[in-house]
């Protein structure tokens, strides 16, 4: 089978490889769809994993082998699999941080190589453990392969935005409006808050009117913190949340943000050292929190947002603007990893037309 496979910093190439054999209670899936995430560029960039490795992590196909002692799913079934599954019982589980779980941080969906996701390739194997703990997810016949894909993104994003606890009477500002950032916003709109969105591209601003986020600040002509005291009696924001990876920005947030408010990170995922001014977290009382990945407490309500939105109009496939076939896959990582006006989500489609339906 093909698959883009990364041989070291910056170093994507299309080759031939083995289809992954499977085990008992696993199973075998032939990709339609595999978004390319902010992750899987920042892995290939920095060389923080070892290569070689196929990633590729936010995938929907259809099952063509089934292992022995699977009797949940079937041949031709249509699913989307996570590639992490927490234990649910040990310490983190149980403190609701299930990303720090070690079963958790184990990968157990890989097209070959060291276990990366695998998505950017034509099959993948999907492991006991995530087969058997609720990672694999039916995709209804009238839900496309494009929308399921959302399925481990939008888990990633509502656990970020249950823990700002957003009122209804509260403002939230979200900087970044990418395809993460806008469903960040989207997502905190659905709470009742209003939401600022910040960007610096006007098209992200119009598709981000279309799931109803109409107070748009852009950077470069606007000033974000007096904007976002200027629409709370000069509080500040209730919320900000950075989704862009610039740390240099958390002082902008924190500025914006009102006393007693609260500032998320959600695209800060290299370690590293920022500056900003404690005593806005001590005096002021703003609070500076983190949000990572996915939480299973929640999947049934993504699975709702996701699959059953499609039929109510939260139509995510409206965030891809770019579809490219595995073998542009290199093309593809290089336009992900060069934003400009007109790129949102870019998907990678071993199936011609991500299999449609």
């Amino acid at each position: 089978m093909k698959a883009a496979i990364y041989r070291g910093v910056n170093d994507i190439r299309l080759e031939t490889v083995p289809v992954p054999a499977i085990g008992h209670g696993e199973l075998l899936v032939k990709i339609a769809t595999c978004g390319i995430c902010g992750t899987d560029l920042k892995k290939i960039h920095t060389g923080s994993h070892s290569a070689p490795r196929i990633f590729g992590h936010e995938m929907a196909g259809t099952i063509v082998r089934v292992g022995e002692g699977v009797t949940r799913f079937h041949l031709g079934e249509r699913v989307t699999v996570f590639h992490h599954v927490p234990c649910g019982h040990c310490y983190y589980c149980r403190k609701q941080t299930p990303a720090q779980c070690l079963t958790y941080k184990k990968v157990g969906a890989t097209a070959g190589l060291e276990p990366s996701g695998g998505g950017f390739a034509e099959y993948i194997r999907v492991m006991d453990w995530i087969v058997a703990m609720g990672g694999v997810v039916p995709i209804p016949d009238d839900v496309p392969f494009e929308q399921a894909a959302f399925m481990e993104p939008v888990n990633t994003v509502l656990k970020g935005v249950k823990r700002l606890n957003l009122a209804a009477d509260e403002t939230a500002l979200v900087i970044g409006q990418g395809p993460i950032g806008l469903l960040l916003a989207a997502l905190s709109h659905r709470t009742g808050a209003r939401v600022l969105t910040s960007d610096l591209y006007p098209e992200r601003h119009a598709i981000a009117a279309k799931f109803g986020l109409h107070d748009p600040i852009d950077p470069s002509r606007e000033n974000v913190i007096e904007r976002a005291r200027a629409v709370t009696e000069g509080r500040g924001a209730d919320a900000v949340v950075l989704a862009v990876g610039s740390s240099s920005l958390i002082q902008t947030a924190m500025d914006a943000v009102r006393p007693g408010g609260r500032v998320m990170l959600f695209a800060q995922t290299q370690h590293g050292q920022a500056s900003f001014d404690p005593g806005q977290v001590c005096m002021e009382e703003k609070a500076l929190i983190g949000s990572y990945s996915s939480s299973f407490t929640i999947l049934d309500e993504v699975k709702e947002l996701v699959l059953g939105g499609y039929r109510n109009g939260f139509d995510l496939t409206q965030l891809i603007s770019h579809r490219f076939p595995l073998e542009r896959a290199v093309e593809a990582i290089e336009v992900a990893s060069q934003p400009h006006p007109d790129s949102m989500k870019i998907m990678i489609e071993p199936v011609p037309g991500g299999g449609a339906k």
